[in-house]
């Protein structure tokens, strides 16, 4: 095949510049022809906001990107607790400002985005993103999505649920290691806080048998399709039994002193993930790459996966999103799509143990074939798509995470202040008033 020569390949390339010039809208404006080409080709920054360790920097990623685009430069702006990250990233919507280009929303937050924030986010569809609705779950891509077709973030992962526990304080206390074995202990969570019972004696309050009420509370709740709303929208937070099931349990874990009254990813309970305080926590499965980050090597092989009581739910899940204060929106959707993308959701599963909300990456056989040799050698594979085959389709509602924060901080005074459940619920439901109105 010939080729033209290259004189005539120059003068053809000026006389398009020159084109241009003249006609600068007609070569610029049109994004359905592809990517914005000229924004990807110039050296751009992009400023990531994130919360806790969603793992794109420890698993490479970041890096990866960047090798592929030298262009684009990527910063993480991480904080460790997302209470306090959205409340920041509120106060910058508001303001308008101190924005970065990406901010990652957890699902807890989605629906407060989709509803009160629309006009603040780059509605991802105007950039293409039509075009990989079919790679993910489509509850997962839903819940982003406004009533009027608008989507505003795409999936990162999903959190199904499992229990992690010590193997070598289980020993001490006299139970079983096995995994297998310790599913058995609790086909329901009565039978877990049974064990726990078992647990504290035999343990002689040396350590706790579980981390938080908190921690049992969200576990509870992630079983539930009805949450804080129903299906019309309305808060149920005083009404839903699904709700007043899992307070019972989990104050009763917090008054029967089986709990090490720890606030989760605070320094204290990181510490307690470190020093082996508690035997037990409700793992969703991005958390074994989080308690690998605490507990380091030294707690190799001290580690296991059992059942969760009742089988399967979600906890956590986050998207990643677009401020429309971001002056480089097509260069921040294709890190964003490449993020999301089936291959980097499963590396993400195989590096850092975030389980896909990309159903095309779930269905790859080295998702179920996943071991992991921190865990003893646990089947996360098999045991995380167990769960996962399970989730309910969930009500999310605006305000989840403030109602959520508020059970826990209630639950938390049972725990470190011995308040009564009945005087704990009656705050919780007050509180909850008081944060959201109604």
């Amino acid at each position: 095949m010939s080729h033209p020569p290259r004189t005539l390949l120059r003068l053809l390339s000026l006389l398009v510049s020159l084109l241009c010039v003249t006609a600068l809208a007609a070569c610029s404006s049109n994004k359905s022809a592809g990517p914005d080409t000229t924004a990807t080709a110039a050296k751009v920054t992009l400023h990531v906001g994130l919360f806790g360790t969603f793992g794109y920097k420890e698993a490479g990623l970041y890096d990866d990107y960047m090798k592929q685009h030298p262009n684009v430069t990527i910063v993480e702006d991480a904080v460790e607790q997302e209470n306090s990250y959205y409340q920041a990233l509120q106060t910058h919507l508001a303001a308008g400002s101190g924005l970065d280009d990406v901010q990652g929303i957890e699902i807890g937050r989605i629906a407060d985005v989709t509803s009160n924030h629309a006009s603040q986010f780059v509605n991802l569809n105007d950039l293409g993103a039509n075009s990989v609705k079919s790679t993910f779950y489509s509850w997962k891509w839903q819940a982003a999505t406004t009533k009027d077709g608008k989507t505003l973030g795409l999936g990162t992962d999903t959190g199904p649920l499992q229990i992690c526990y010590r193997t070598d304080l289980f020993a001490a206390a006299g139970l079983p290691t096995d995994r297998d074995a310790v599913s058995r202990l609790w086909p329901s969570w009565a039978d877990f806080l049974a064990t726990g019972e078992r647990y504290k004696a035999a343990s002689k309050g040396k350590t706790a048998f579980t981390d938080s009420a908190g921690g049992i509370f969200n576990a509870i709740m992630g079983q539930s399709q009805t949450q804080f709303y129903d299906a019309s929208g309305q808060t149920v937070y005083d009404s839903n039994p699904a709700i007043t099931a899992a307070w019972q349990l989990a104050s009763a874990a917090a008054t029967q002193g089986l709990t090490a009254g720890l606030q989760q990813f605070d320094p204290s309970w990181n510490t307690g993930i470190a020093s082996g305080s508690f035997a037990t926590l409700a793992c969703p499965a991005w958390m074994i790459g989080y308690i690998k980050g605490q507990a380091g090597q030294k707690s190799k092989d001290h580690w296991n996966i059992a059942s969760i009581p009742g089988g399967g739910g979600n906890q956590g899940g986050s998207y990643l999103a677009i401020t429309k204060a971001s002056k480089h929106q097509q260069a921040a959707y294709d890190l964003i799509r490449w993020l999301t993308a089936p291959a980097q959701q499963l590396a993400m599963w195989t590096k850092a143990q975030h389980f896909p909300s990309s159903s095309v990456a779930a269905a790859d056989p080295a998702v179920a074939a996943a071991t992991d040799a921190y865990f003893n050698n646990a089947p996360i594979g098999k045991l995380f798509n167990q769960s996962a085959n399970d989730l309910p389709v969930q009500i999310l509602g605006p305000e989840d995470g403030p109602i959520r924060n508020q059970f826990g901080s209630a639950l938390l005074t049972i725990e470190v202040q011995h308040k009564s459940p009945a005087a704990a619920w009656a705050a919780a439901l007050a509180g909850i008033k008081n944060a959201i109105g109604n």
